[in-house]
Order: C-alpha cells, then structure tokens, then sequence
C-alpha cells in the first residue's frame, strides 16, 4: 500500500527566501528539488522513499484581527479562525510533506486588504503568489487591477458570493473581466453548484481567460457516486481547455465540523475518480483552504488525502497536481519569459523579488 511519507530536507545553507526562489526556479524549468525521505509519519507504516516534490498549496489565507483597522473576516464569534495566522502559523505545523509556497486568496472585500497581503509577501517568502478581491464591474475596478497587477506576486483575482445571473450581459462587468484575460491573470470562482455553467458560460465567452474552479464548486462528498447535476455541469466545464479545478474543499464538502471529517481516502475517492476522469493530470491542482480546513480537519489530514489519492496515479500526476500546475494556471513562466528572464536562476529571482 502506498502510504504519504514524511520529507526532511537536506539542510542547504540557504535562506527561506533563496530557498523558495530556487524551488520555484526549478517548477517554472520543469527540474525538481532533489530531497532525501526518512520514515514516514505515524500514521504511515509504508517504507521511505525519495520524493523531492515541490508542493504548492494554492489555497491559504492570512490576516491578523489584531491590527488595528480590525478585519470584516472571519467573524469573532468563530474561537478557530479568529486569531492571528500568518505563514509562520502554517508553516509550524506539522504535514506529511513539506510545503515549498503558497498562493493567497484574500476572503476580505476591503480593497487594501490586498495591498496588506502583498506587504506580507514582500517580508515572507513563502508566499509565491497572489489572488486578490477587487469589486468588478464597478467604476473603480480598472484602477485597482493597474495597480495591483504592477507587483509580480498578483496572479489574478477570486468571485464570490455574487449573484452571477446576468451578469454577462452586463457591458462593465465583462469588459473588467477582459481586462483580466488581457493582463494573463486568472480567475478564482467560489460557491456552491450555481458557479459552473456561469463559468462554461464565461469560458465560451472569453477564451483566453483562465478560471479557476475553488472547492469542487461545493459538492457534498459523503462516500457516494457525485449527485448527477454536478457532474453534468463539471463535463461540460471540463471541455474547456482553460479551465482549472482545485483539489480543495474536501473535508469541508462533508459537511463534519469540528474536525470530525473522515481522514480515508477511500470516503472521498468517488468525487476524486470523477474529478481525475473529467480533468485529468493537467488541470487539477492542489489546495488546503487553511485555516478553514481546521473546522473540519487538520492540514496534515487535508495534505494526507489528496497525496495518497495522487501518489496512487504516478510520479507525473503527482508533481502536477501539488506543483506544476499552479505554475501553468498562474503563469509565472510566462511572466518569467516575457520579462527576458529563461534561465531558472533569473525565473526564481524574478519570482522571489
């Protein structure tokens, strides 16, 4: 049986920052971190082997309640998300494999909220990427994207929680978007079911535009074959050939609160199978939504499901999902190559800068 197997680094003399700048190097050239496995962790009995994946989670999110112009989110009556959390949080914690970076989604509605995260980003080298909050379709949204879009860390924007009926047909709404596409920044979509054929939709619409399915679009995992309606939608969304899929939202699709989510792969393997069946090795990649994740499992849980799950379809599959992809969907290579930047050693400075 294959089991998730803990990594210890070799130890480098390197600094965090030389240190994710050279992972990333090696993601964006397609050479990968060469690492040295010990026993696995103890609830793994399998025997070490090498891995050296580089392992991108693509779906944190950071802030601080302690500052003090506050924050809208979370709220404080929730005693597990409102604290501080910043990378040191995350990367304190224990997983079966070791984290090289994170992408950002900011939750927050507050414009600035975003320059925050990006302040963050400067200090803490962990954070390869950025997926910013920006009101589109509205007067102001034009602005905002210039700016933001100047630092190299913002890789495109998240909807969430809109009514997405009509919004197409909507002249300001969908020029923003165009706006988006044109900058080769993408796309996150957050909520339930509702959010799929708006994006097949979309998709159509704006075919250069990468979209960025979050939490399997909601689906209610419980052991069973998907509800049909979901995986007709999903079908239909999987023809488009921009369109990406995170492997998040598992434990909290149970619906199990208070960390009693399932931690078997097998519980969650139905929805994995369709998933893996409609967008295959290229299009999938890997998400904790920490600290979220944490109502309903810890992130070594989180980690340890969608590992084995991957580890079971290959090497190949493996180093995509938990890595190559995100570099494909955020498109750091091509911003690297735009810049006259092919070396990986000038991809990774230009990354980490």
């Amino acid at each position: 049986m294959r089991l998730p197997l803990r990594i210890r680094f070799v130890k480098l003399r390197l600094n965090r920052r030389t240190f994710v700048a050279s992972a990333i190097g090696s993601l964006a050239s397609g050479i990968w971190c060469g690492c040295r496995s010990t026993r696995a962790s103890s609830d793994s009995a399998a025997t070490p082997r090498a891995r050296g994946l580089t392992i991108i989670d693509t779906h944190t999110h950071f802030y601080d309640p302690a500052r003090p112009q506050g924050l809208p989110w979370p709220p404080r009556d929730d005693p597990v998300l409102y604290r501080t959390v910043l990378p040191k949080s995350y990367l304190a914690l224990a997983t079966p494999q070791k984290v090289t970076g994170t992408v950002v989604v900011e939750a927050s509605p507050w414009v600035e909220d975003n320059q925050w995260v990006l302040d963050l980003a400067a200090r803490e080298p962990f954070i390869a990427g950025f997926v910013g909050n920006l009101p589109v379709g509205m007067r102001e949204f034009a602005g905002h994207l210039q700016r933001f879009a100047a630092n190299r860390l913002f890789r495109g924007i998240r909807i969430r929680d809109r009514k997405l009926d009509g919004t197409l047909e909507d002249a300001a709404f969908l020029s923003d978007l165009k706006r988006l596409a044109g900058l080769d920044l993408s796309l996150d979509l957050v909520g339930g079911a509702e959010i799929l054929p708006f994006a097949e939709r979309l998709a159509r619409e704006l075919p250069d535009l990468h979209i960025v399915i979050d939490h399997l679009a909601g689906v209610r995992i419980d052991g069973q074959v998907p509800p049909a309606d979901w995986l007709r939608a999903m079908q239909a969304l999987a023809r488009r050939p921009k369109v990406y899929c995170k492997v998040s939202g598992l434990v909290e699709g149970t619906g199990q609160r208070g960390g009693k989510a399932p931690g078997d792969v097998e519980f969650y393997r139905p929805v994995l199978d369709a998933m893996w069946e409609m967008y295959g090795p290229d299009r999938l990649v890997y998400g904790s939504n920490w600290p979220v994740c944490e109502h309903f499992a810890p992130l070594a849980t989180v980690q340890r499901i969608v590992s084995e799950y991957f580890h079971a379809k290959g090497r190949d599959a493996e180093e995509k999902v938990f890595g190559r992809n995100a570099a494909a969907v955020y498109r750091w290579v091509s911003r690297a190559a735009q810049a006259g930047q092919h070396s990986p050693a000038r991809g990774a400075a230009w990354l980490a800068s």
